[in-house]
């Protein structure tokens, strides 16, 4: 059986570094843009993650394996990342583009429902509306009356579509085809085949100039360290444990928690009906990870 470690520690360190990388694009992204940032995030972090391989002399996997966790990447690291970024440097709000991809639970439990077959309990579709619920609540205050929230460009819909697409389909393409894979090892294979897709976006679409001033500087450090390294080794360690339409109800978690940092750090603030949405998302994460009995490890 799982510890309690596994069950409730892991998961909230997840969410707690997963919410990070919203608030290291913030510092980052005014010094680079989307593309050329997020390839030198890879970069950087492919060195350090072949430095741990060497070391603790990981096992790679197959050319077949190493085939589909180069696939995952493209979609957990390469789509993701790169509509989110997208979407904000074309104009779209962080609210909406936060809406938009706060739908990845229930598009990643009805992806796992028809590719993996895997059962979802009517208990975790309750938890997974109340995520969704919550969420809404969260979001519904700032786009109330907010300043910029019409005439964004139509096309960053586009790419708000793909980082939702990317990750919910990511997710239980990992589930499905990535178990047996060595963790640093699939990572460093996710973070090169991502790396290859930044580098064309870059080359394609962008500048590639950067102002390497010490915001950056710490923006980056913190994305590396913190995001690229942490969360994702926790999220695919969470995916290999737990089901896909499980470990995705985590992340409704991710908007309030990421609005308590930016309350920190903004001074951003928190009215009533974000706070209540931040408890309802709380408690139908508890539904939907509660929802089944889990299998012993």
């Amino acid at each position: 059986m799982r510890s309690a470690f596994q069950i409730y520690v892991v998961p909230a360190v997840f969410v707690w570094l997963w919410s990070t990388g919203f608030i290291g694009a913030k510092y980052g992204l005014p010094y680079a843009e989307p593309f050329t940032l997020l390839l030198y995030r890879m970069l950087f972090t492919l060195v350090l993650l072949g430095v741990l391989a060497l070391v603790l002399k990981v096992t790679w996997p197959s050319w077949r394996g190493a085939g589909h966790t180069a696939v995952t990447g493209l979609l957990v690291h390469g789509c993701y990342l790169g509509g989110v970024y997208y979407a904000i440097q074309g104009g779209m709000p962080s609210g909406i583009i936060s809406l938009i991809v706060g739908l990845q639970p229930l598009v990643t439990a009805l992806a796992a429902v028809v590719i993996l077959r895997e059962s979802v309990t009517r208990r975790q579709w309750v938890g997974l509306s109340l995520g969704l619920l919550g969420v809404s609540l969260v979001l519904m205050e700032k786009l109330g009356g907010g300043p910029g929230i019409e005439g964004f460009p139509l096309w960053t819909l586009g790419w708000a579509m793909l980082s939702l697409l990317g990750i919910s389909v990511g997710t239980v393409y990992q589930k499905r085809h990535g178990g047996s894979v060595n963790l640093v090892a699939g990572t460093f294979i996710q973070y090169s085949a991502a790396s290859v897709f930044f580098a064309i976006g870059a080359f394609a679409l962008e500048t590639r100039e950067v102002v390497w001033n010490i915001q950056l500087q710490l923006s980056m450090a913190w994305l590396v360290f913190g995001v690229s390294i942490g969360a994702i080794l926790l999220l695919m360690l969470l995916i290999r444990r737990g089901a896909a339409s499980q470990v995705a109800s985590l992340f409704y978690l991710v908007p309030p928690v990421t609005a308590l940092q930016a309350f920190w750090l903004f001074d951003e603030r928190l009215g009533v009906l974000a706070i209540a949405g931040g408890v309802v998302s709380i408690t139908g994460v508890a539904f939907a990870v509660t929802g089944r009995k889990q299998p012993a490890q």
